[in-house]
This record gives structure tokens, sequence and C-alpha cells, in this order.
């Protein structure tokens, strides 16, 4: 699905040394400046999953030691599911004292320590979701965020997107050129920003999605559809 934006556009009038300074080709008519933003979303193919172990002891060493043990746990877990050591990332390990305020002392009263390891996981087969999810769980992990979907390559998504902000902003300004009494366009300059399936992809829920899951066990995921989008800025000359 494409969906489009413009959010501006603006005529100049006669284009004086300093507005040509502007763009990379003089202009010596009017100028039409447009932005549109086209978006195409599109089904994911990859799942980034958080998964991490927390536990408490009396010690610092107990803590992390206990830890250890059971996020090797989680982690001997996700490699039995064929996820690939490339896929498997430690992105934290804490250890830290933990107080309680204690009302009556009104003072912090110390309770032990408290040992986090947490693991990305990348999943490049979306409808396995539900069942590392519930794998990870059942293996030990008490934190769980995640799923965030992307896309592995959106290449072909943003060469769509591009393609329809271009049609979309040739088909504005010449509108605004008939508008003027004008009968043709010359193109002065492209300026493209990307947006959306980066490192924090944008997300949008269709209610039409499949829920993804192994068994009526598993935990019921929904992949709905990611946004990649273009933000197009184009300037035209108004030609006769």
């Amino acid at each position: 699905m494409i969906k489009t934006f413009v959010s501006a556009a603006a005529l100049a009038g006669l284009a004086s040394g300093a507005q040509a300074a502007e763009v990379q080709i003089a202009a010596s008519g009017p100028v039409v400046e447009l932005t549109v933003m086209e978006e195409v979303d599109t089904a994911p193919d990859l799942v980034t999953i958080s998964a991490g172990v927390q536990t408490e002891a009396q010690t610092a060493v107990a803590a992390l030691r206990q830890n250890s043990v059971e996020m090797r746990r989680v982690i001997e877990r996700i490699k039995a599911l064929g996820i690939a050591d490339r896929d498997i990332q430690t992105t934290g390990i804490n250890v830290n004292a933990r107080y309680d305020y204690d009302q009556a002392s009104q003072r912090q009263i110390f309770r032990g320590y408290m040992a986090t390891n947490r693991v990305s996981v990348k999943l490049r087969k979306v409808d396995r979701t539900g069942e590392v999810l519930d794998a990870l769980v059942a293996a030990g992990a008490n934190e769980i965020n995640g799923p965030d979907f992307s896309l592995e390559d959106d290449e072909a998504a943003k060469a769509q997107a591009r393609a329809s902000a271009m049609k979309r902003a040739q088909a504005q300004a010449q509108e605004y050129a008939r508008l003027a009494g004008y009968s043709g366009l010359r193109l002065l300059e492209i300026n493209e920003t990307i947006t959306g399936n980066g490192p924090m992809p944008m997300q949008r829920e269709k209610g039409s999605a499949i829920v993804v899951s192994g068994s009526r066990m598993d935990a019921p995921v929904q992949p709905g559809e990611v946004s990649t989008g273009v933000n197009v800025t184009v300037k035209y000359e108004m030609t006769r």
C-alpha cells in the first residue's frame, strides 16, 4: 500500500541572483517547490526480540553466578531452535545492589543483589515468533521485550515510494504551473530523506494480519506491516 502526503508547496517569483544560488541550475522564471512524502506498507520479514534473565541473591557473586547458569540455559535453547550465532547478541549484563525503603525507620534497607543478562535475538522467519517467545520463557527468560518487526532489505520498498513521490510531485508542480499561466516545467533540484525501517522502524499493525503461532499454546503475535518511506523535495522552473 502506498500513502501520499504533500506537506508543503511554495511559488517563488522571478528568481534573483540569491535565489538562483540556492539551486543547482539557475532559473529565470518562477519556481515551484514541493515536498512530498510517500510511504509503502510491506509485510515484515525480520523480527527482533529481547530476552533476559533476572536473578537475586545476597551477594553480587552469587547473583551473577546464578544468573549465568540460567542465562546459559536460555541461550542454549535459542540455539536449539535453529537460530544462528550471528543472530544472537548480548546487549547488557548488570549487577546492582537492591534496597527497600522502610517507612517506619525512614531509611534504606539492603535486600541483596540483582543480576540481569539480556540478549537480542533476530528471527528471519516471522511465523516462528510465537514459538520462540514461548520457548524463551519456558527456558527461564523472565524479561521479554518486543517483538520489533522490520525489513531486512527495504531497497525495493524505497524505490517504489521514490517513484510514486516523483510522479506525484511532478503532477502537483504541473498543476501549479497551469494555474499560474505556464505550460511546462524544468527540473532544478531534488532532495530526499528516508523514513521508516531504520534502526527504529515505523510499525503499523493491520487488522487483517494473521496470527503467527506454531500451536494454540504459543504466544499470539500479529506482524502487521512496516512502513518505509521517502520525503522528496523538488524544485521546478515554470516555462512557457
